[in-house]
């Protein structure tokens, strides 16, 4: 749900118009993550979706993965995706 309140936010169209509609994807072309804390089975976690940065083709978003029970952050994650038309599989601009 955080990812497409945040197409709807920040890019001004939900995502699925731009990926149905629109013919625009966004594959992932970067993923970095580090774990900051065990996870045990049972464990319950929170998650939360940040923009970094909005450029004219790509995206970048941060997650993060709190314990729900302390509240520490367990993993955080930045993932940057590229806008491409879905017809040619080709770069192009973020719609606006």
């Amino acid at each position: 749900m955080a990812l497409e309140e945040f197409y709807q936010d920040r890019v001004g169209l939900p995502y699925h118009e731009l990926r149905d509609q629109r013919r625009f994807g966004f594959p992932t072309v970067k993923a970095e993550m580090e774990v900051h804390d065990t996870f045990a089975f049972g464990d319950t976690a929170r998650g939360e979706m940040t923009g970094v940065r909005l450029g004219r083709s790509s995206l970048t978003m941060r997650y993060r993965m709190r314990k729900a029970d302390k509240g520490t952050v367990w993993a955080e994650a930045v993932i940057t995706a590229v806008c491409v038309d879905m017809e040619g599989v080709r770069p192009g601009s973020i719609p606006e």
